[in-house]
């Protein structure tokens, strides 16, 4: 069942995550819904591809999966991302993405 929020979806046992990356803040979090994305700050800037390896390291590190389970689909270039999780435990999934859905919308 796709959240209501639509910043997740499952397509079969793989999580599609719809992220909005903000590069250079103080700490990496999660900080609240962005237009039906997830937003995530992270630390790293967006130099070299850093951001990217910074939100799928911390997508792999929340969900507890291996990182190569983890791929940009698309936005590499982008504050805007597609990440596709790997087979990940579903039921640790469900309640980390309930509680980023009720850290409320930051803006729309």
């Amino acid at each position: 069942m796709q959240d209501p929020t639509g910043f997740h979806r499952w397509i079969g046992s793989d999580l599609e995550l719809r992220i909005r990356a903000q590069p250079g803040a103080k700490k990496t979090e999660v900080s609240g819904l962005h237009g039906g994305l997830l937003k995530i700050r992270v630390r790293a800037r967006a130099i070299e591809g850093a951001a990217n390896e910074a939100v799928i390291e911390f997508l792999a590190g929340e969900l507890q999966v291996p990182l190569s389970r983890c791929e940009l689909v698309s936005g590499e270039k982008h504050r805007e991302k597609r990440i596709l999780v790997r087979d990940p435990e579903r039921s640790r999934c469900e309640s980390v993405l309930a509680r980023w859905a009720v850290q409320g919308r930051t803006s729309s």
